[in-house]
């Protein structure tokens, strides 16, 4: 019975599909041959149910299933007496919360699809935890008196008698666009204005220049900006931020990361979702991670010092559990040089594209004249609106440019920053598109695994959520035949872990055909995994912009970090890059050396 209890069974419910299967599921289960109820499907029902008490862990059912709709875990046993929440029979399950304290900034890490934004629900008071009994929900009493002991117990008592105000800001930026729709920034941000910080919050967080639009047409980083504002503004004891630095570039995040910290006081709480791990290093004083399987369960582990709490994510091993979530552990170990010997880099092809110019309307950008070789990441820095994707398509001829030379013909697939997929299943659109390539045992070996395109195949691209859409999309960029690849914010969408998974992807693709990328990204852990070069872009945003010629990641890096004012150093476990905090010792030492980002630690 022990082991029973510790089993779970979890169906996805877009894949079943029992009205267009044979029922092999329920046919070859062991239990159901011997009379009992383990599997049962009703002429009306649009899914299967599985007894998890009746289920004796065989796998037949997983194996028979022509769908793939079914999965049967098998838990620690140790995790049964701290289930949180339950939404159903064969559905998600979260174990232990974690654990906020006032006058600190929690961070949370962990994959899609592990629990974060329950666990949140949850701490808002939006969400009532039912201790796995979704059938039967216990009361309050019964659910304060099961955190008797911890620090969640008074949290739980203080939110139930209204001692305690919770904000969320949402993942989805959009939900409050349509909140607000129709109304201008200036009007909604003086009419919530609680706590007196509205001139002030408008010059952090550069939205003086938005105050009179309609919050309708705001783009997406403009938009996450006036969310932080929204959340920022009020009153409230507990303020929990659902992934703040999307669609931000490095300076925006920064700032953001300030503001966000700026609501400390004594007796509140901050709560920070983020998978750009520098931003949720610099934002947070404690880290939880959540490790378990994405849409099956997910665990929250005890509240860890910032550095350790990472490194524990990235390495996949919780040493206090002595417990291994993932197989491989995560480093950045990057090298100034390439490893190749010179008679190699001298066999690369050489390509220059000469200087050029391009307005468009009030802005104008300088592109100074550089050159690049195969099998080399360029990746530009530069904040929103210097033109990054204008030198992206004036490469891909998608722009006409103001100068009377020609750039090289080259073959180019393109990245765009926001995703448009053609309306069908993901595997018509792969046939569609790179027939060749995702037959090609190589590129199947090297793409399509890691990105984890097969599970997909058989979905509707309409269905597919954002980071799946991202997945999708960089696998038909690195398909298609072509010189060059243009890669346009590859990290938007995706988890802490998928981001590094595409990284390690873009990079051993262009080193094994032999090719060229040009990279956007403002994930900083991700644009200094990828480079071999930098371009960096100097200048007023949306007004005058210079596109510098492509230098080494070290001299790059400096430059742009000297702009932004900031320092990084490199943790010596795993090489990630830490932001250094503001007028530390090492910020202040590093400064005065002129070493803005250092390659060894």
């Amino acid at each position: 019975m022990e082991n029973r209890s510790t089993r779970i069974a979890i169906l996805n419910p877009d894949k079943c599909k029992p009205n267009k299967c044979k029922q092999e599921c329920k046919r070859s289960c062991p239990v159901v041959r011997t009379g009992k109820l383990c599997i049962e499907v009703l002429p009306t029902s649009k899914d299967a149910r599985i007894s998890e008490e009746l289920c004796i862990g065989c796998g037949i059912c997983v194996k028979k299933c022509p769908f793939g709709a079914i999965e049967i875990i098998n838990l620690p046993k140790s995790l049964d007496k701290y289930t949180t929440h339950r939404y159903g029979l064969n559905s998600f399950k979260l174990h232990r919360l974690p654990v906020p304290r006032p006058g600190e900034v929690l961070g949370l890490v962990g994959t899609n699809g592990i629990g974060k934004s329950t666990a949140l629900k949850i701490l808002a008071g939006q969400l009532k935890p039912n201790l796995g009994r979704f059938n039967k929900p216990p009361a309050w009493p019964e659910i304060l008196a099961y955190f008797r002991g911890s620090e969640l117990q008074s949290y739980f008592i203080h939110l139930l008698e209204d001692k305690l105000k919770a904000i969320i800001k949402p993942q989805d930026v959009e939900d409050i666009q349509r909140q607000y729709d129709g109304k201008s920034v200036r009007e909604v941000l003086k009419q919530i204005d609680e706590r007196g910080m509205k001139e002030e919050l408008c010059v952090d967080l550069e939205l003086n220049n938005v105050l009179d639009s309609n919050i309708g047409y705001l783009s997406g980083g403009e938009l996450q900006r006036f969310a932080i504002a929204v959340v920022a503004m009020q009153n409230a004891d507990i303020y929990i931020f659902d992934e703040p630095s999307s669609f931000l570039d490095v300076k925006q995040r920064l700032k953001a990361a300030k503001v966000i910290r700026s609501l400390i006081r004594p007796d509140s709480y901050v709560i920070v979702v983020e998978h750009d791990l520098s931003v949720l290093d610099y934002l947070s004083d404690h880290i939880c991670c959540l490790y378990g399987k994405p849409r099956a369960y997910g665990v929250v582990t005890l509240p860890f010092s910032v550095r350790e709490g990472i490194n524990i994510f990235l390495s996949g091993f919780i040493p206090t559990e002595n417990l291994r979530f993932r197989d491989e552990s995560l480093t950045f170990k990057v090298v100034e040089t390439p490893q190749e010997s010179s008679d190699q880099i001298g066999m690369y092809a050489r390509y220059r594209y000469p200087s050029m110019a391009r307005t468009l309307g009030k802005f104008k950008l300088q592109v100074i004249e550089g050159e690049f070789t195969d099998s080399q990441i360029i990746v530009m820095l530069g904040e929103n609106g210097t033109g990054k994707t204008t030198f992206i398509k004036m490469l891909a001829n998608h722009f006409k440019h103001n100068s009377n030379v020609e750039i090289p013909k080259l073959h180019v697939s393109y990245k765009a920053q926001k995703i448009r997929l053609p309306a069908s299943t993901v595997g018509d659109c792969l046939h569609m598109k790179i027939r060749d390539s995702c037959t090609h045992p190589q590129f199947v070996t090297d793409v399509m695994k890691p990105l984890q395109i097969e599970e997909l195949k058989d979905r509707e691209v309409t269905n597919l959520s954002g980071g799946e859409q991202q997945r999708v999309a960089l696998c038909l960029c690195l398909g298609q035949p072509a010189d060059i690849y243009l890669i346009d914010e590859p990290s938007a969408y995706l988890d802490s872990e998928q981001r590094i998974v595409a990284a390690k992807v873009i990079k051993r693709f262009i080193l094994h055909a032999k090719k060229t990328a040009f990279v956007v990204e403002h994930d900083f852990i991700m644009a200094t995994y990828l480079a071999d070069k930098v371009i960096v872009y100097e200048g007023k945003p949306s007004v005058d912009c210079i596109a510098n010629s492509p230098q080494s990641l070290l001299g790059g890096m400096n430059l742009f970090l000297s702009q932004l004012d900031i320092t990084f150093r490199r943790d010596p476990t795993n090489y990630r890059p830490r932001i250094n905090k503001l007028n530390s010792i090492k910020d202040r030492e590093q400064k005065a050396a002129g070493s803005y980002y250092y390659l060894n630690d």
